[in-house]
């Protein structure tokens, strides 16, 4: 299996967008491992003197323009072999910080409450990478927990450019504190190669994201690319090394929460040999429905289930 390595660079990342038309800046083997600097925030979420900048991170903001959207994005990466109809698995073997700092901020008439904050609020979070956690403005310290919250491949070409912020069918800003080093995350392909590109690295975030951002900082994330043709999908999946979690997106949360249920129900019954019917049993019993955000146009909701509740068990009542 090959290995390469990505920097994050003016000549690597895009701002904002995921687009077919976008070329890969690498492209790599089936199996391939590749590990990805990422860089995040504008000019005015910088910090105060005394912290350590990623020094791209000025030559990104010299030659990029952010459009439509807000996320630093390195990438993308081809995948030789891929084609639409196929499944990416991307499994994230690391996550680690770039940098001693991180950003959270509010926004006027954006958040979950955007009528409540009409006056914008930023405060820059000490990383200490040593102990591996964050110390907030007014002391609390917070463990860290690392991962993407934009993980994606390119959309289908018809779709055109499209907005970093709004999470879709070919993943994006998902925003799922789980995908953190260990998880596997399984999108659907859309153009040769698949393209995937990944930034806006999170420290820590709660489900739900609800003031407009988590931590936000530079990550560098290592991910092993498998091509799967024998699956289909028709939106992001996930594992861990003990759930499955489905995901849905809609600017309505209960339509997010119920694609995301229907797409848990289907595998469940597929994975364990059951019915529909009982599949939506044990999801009520022993699965969790969770926000995973609120703040990103589309909302978003994901469904875990244990992996051991759906290990076929012989023949059914």
């Amino acid at each position: 299996m090959s290995t390469h390595f990505l920097k994050a660079s003016a000549e690597t990342c895009h701002w904002g967008f995921f687009d077919a038309a976008q070329p890969p800046v690498l492209t790599v083997a089936d199996g391939a491992t590749v590990t990805i600097e990422t860089v995040s925030g504008a000019a005015e979420d910088l910090p105060p003197a005394g912290f350590h900048v990623p020094f791209e991170l000025y030559a990104i903001h010299a030659a990029l323009t952010p459009a439509p959207g807000p996320h630093i994005l390195t990438g993308p990466v081809a995948v030789a072999g891929a084609m639409p109809g196929d499944v990416l698995e991307v499994h994230v073997l690391d996550v680690a910080l770039r940098q001693d700092w991180g950003f959270n901020k509010n926004l006027p008439l954006l958040g979950t409450l955007p009528d409540d904050f009409p006056v914008a609020h930023a405060m820059t979070i000490t990383l200490d990478r040593a102990r591996r956690v964050a110390r907030l403005p007014w002391g609390l310290e917070l463990a860290l927990a690392p991962f993407f919250g934009v993980m994606g491949l390119a959309p289908p070409p018809e779709w055109r450019r499209q907005t970093s912020v709004i999470p879709r069918a070919f993943g994006g800003n998902i925003d799922n504190r789980h995908l953190g080093a260990g998880s596997t995350l399984y999108l659907p392909v859309f153009v040769p190669g698949g393209n995937f590109s990944c930034g806006d690295g999170h420290g820590a975030q709660g489900d739900g994201e609800v003031n407009l951002t988590a931590i936000e900082t530079a990550l560098a994330g290592t991910f092993r690319f498998v091509v799967r043709r024998d699956l289909r999908l028709d939106a992001p999946l996930a594992e861990t090394a003990t759930h499955w979690i489905t995901h849905g997106f809609d600017p309505d949360l209960d339509r997010a929460a119920e694609a995301a249920l229907r797409r848990m129900i289907a595998l469940a019954a597929a994975q364990a040999g059951i019915t529909r019917e009982q599949a939506y049993a044990l999801v009520s019993i022993a699965g969790d429905l969770h926000v995973t955000q609120l703040v990103n146009q589309h909302k978003g909701a994901h469904c875990m289930l244990a992996k051991s509740l759906m290990a076929p068990h012989g023949s059914q009542p």
